[in-house]
């Protein structure tokens, strides 16, 4: 840092941002020391006084192994779909396939498959990857990740989950990994109000079999066997009021092992169902 650093961190802090905060926006906005950049600074953090979340006047934020770009058309990572990549490695890790082709449906900035490609090619595992999302725009975020991070073993699809896929994917996946909307639209209001800086298609879910925002969870379990292996897997993020109907769902779609496990905690929040 600069030495005029810890005086702008001092005013960020006086004006109402906490010290981690204040000190992150100054190491982004601050690497010259001029003023052009003092002026971008005293206006991030009015975006971030105003509510705005930090990830989106940042414009990246880490992802496990990786630093993704953010921006409003997508949602923002989150530590426990961190989570749900370390059990998919571990899934891969046990399955013994030596070039694993992967789907992540609604991938959003491209997270969890490019934290996946990348964490594989990390160990000498040659994977493939299909990146699915109905909002191009999310996927022009995804794309720039996986040029940014030199990720090149993928392909990208515009589809509502598996209805515009090409059916010579079928029976093709070793793991399809999932964080869909799982939030009811009467659950919302009652949430982090810097949610509503997120888009809302990719957290609010309708209804379904009396339980609030399980529609598109219930659509992906239901048809998620017929695209997987004979010994894939499904590892989806979810609710944590959702464990009792992605268990029965997973079981009425014929998995023949499913696991329900909690996130760090201590909530349910990611099945994990094999063919």
């Amino acid at each position: 840092m600069t030495d005029a650093n810890p005086f702008l961190i001092s005013e960020l802090i006086g004006s109402g941002l906490s010290r981690r905060e204040a000190r992150w926006l100054v190491e982004e906005f601050m690497p010259g020391g001029d003023a052009e950049a003092i002026t971008a600074l005293r206006m991030a953090a009015q975006r971030r006084l105003d509510g705005e979340p930090l990830q989106y006047i940042i414009g990246h934020w880490p992802f496990r192994g990786l630093d993704l770009d953010v921006d409003p058309r997508v949602l923002i990572p989150r530590p426990e779909t961190e989570e749900l990549v370390g059990f998919a490695m571990s899934e891969l890790a046990g399955s013994g396939v030596e070039a694993p082709t992967i789907l992540d449906l609604g991938c959003g900035s491209g997270a969890i498959g490019l934290a996946l490609l990348h964490e594989l090619g990390e160990r000498g595992v040659h994977a493939t990857l299909v990146a699915l999302d109905e909002s191009l725009d999310a996927l022009a975020v995804a794309r720039r990740n996986a040029l940014k991070h030199r990720l090149t073993a993928v392909s990208f699809v515009r589809s509502s989950w598996f209805d515009d896929l090409d059916p010579s994917f079928r029976g093709r996946f070793d793991v399809i990994v999932a964080n869909p909307p799982y939030v009811g639209g009467t659950e919302f209001a009652d949430l982090d109000p810097v949610l509503r800086y997120e888009p809302r298609a990719a957290l609010i879910a309708q209804d379904s079999r009396h339980v609030a925002g399980f529609a598109d969870l219930e659509v992906i379990i239901a048809n998620a066997t017929a695209w997987l292996t004979r010994s894939g897997v499904l590892v989806c993020e979810h609710g944590d009021t959702q464990r009792d109907a992605v268990i029965d769902s997973a079981t009425r779609a014929g998995f023949a092992d499913v696991r329900d496990l909690d996130d760090m905690a201590g909530s349910p929040r990611f099945l994990v169902a094999r063919r």
